[in-house]
């Protein structure tokens, strides 16, 4: 476990290192922070509507505008993540060091976990910023706290899913933009995967697509609904990412 922290601990660093954390964090912060605004002022556009007209109900702040904020995130993530993960390995066969590491004490599974946790770790910097804007939604008005904590849940595990596919596609690449791009398409493609099948056709075919899809399983966090098989599905698929992560990793020690 030491080992597994050690990483972790470099690879954050590393980040910092270069302009790329400084860009990534700066980015996904303005990013977010548009979208807050813009959310901010459609519900005060709507409630100065509702104020209008006598026994209107109160609006919610949680499903008018926090809901919707988190969808508009996980598009950043989309967007955001693949920079993140496009040097984790890419960059290690670029500079040569790649067999270094293979060829030091650590095992496989220490070096892909330590290089996950350090990935994870700068999101978790990144959701950490946005706290700020959601700490003025409870300065001044009166959300729903359960909706906001399992959406933020949602978020960290949509992207640890991310993530994931990103060390897999850069393990395959010593270019980081080639990585960056394909992880983008990658995840564009469980995003959307969904949207290929009829929902209301009640098929097979499009009931696997509904349950690939990263979205709609994120829907419900978003609601403040933490359900078992939506936990199951995430792990799932970090597991998987880091298990196909591990066998390309490995490939590339036979080849060398």
């Amino acid at each position: 476990m030491g080992n597994i922290v050690a990483i972790a601990q470099k690879e954050l660093r590393s980040y910092f290192v270069t302009p790329i954390a400084y860009a990534v964090v700066g980015g996904f912060t303005v990013l977010f922070a548009v979208f807050f605004m813009s959310s901010l002022s459609f519900i005060l556009r709507i409630s100065l509507q509702a104020g209008m007209m006598e026994g209107a109900p109160p609006i919610n702040i949680n499903e008018y505008m926090i809901r919707p904020l988190f969808g508009n995130t996980g598009v950043i993530m989309l967007f955001v993540l693949p920079m993140i993960t496009m040097r984790s390995y890419a960059e290690e066969k670029r500079s040569g060091t790649m067999e270094l590491l293979l060829s030091s004490p650590l095992t496989n599974l220490q070096i892909i976990l330590g290089k996950f946790f350090g990935a994870v770790s700068l999101f978790v910097v990144m959701l950490a910023a946005t706290s700020i804007h959601i700490g003025l939604l409870f300065w001044y008005g009166e959300p729903e706290l359960l909706p906001v904590l399992s959406g933020y849940l949602g978020l960290l595990l949509m992207g640890a899913s991310f993530i994931s596919v990103g060390l897999l596609i850069s393990s395959t690449t010593k270019s980081q933009g080639v990585a960056a791009m394909i992880t983008f398409a990658v995840l564009l493609l469980f995003w959307i995967i969904s949207w290929v099948g009829d929902p209301g056709s009640g098929s097979t075919g499009s009931a696997i697509l509904a349950y690939l899809s990263v979205l709609d399983h994120f829907d419900d966090f978003s609601k403040g609904v933490i359900d078992t098989s939506h936990l199951t599905y995430y792990v799932s698929f970090i597991t998987f990412g880091l298990f196909l992560t591990a066998k390309s990793v490995d490939s590339e020690q036979w080849r060398d």
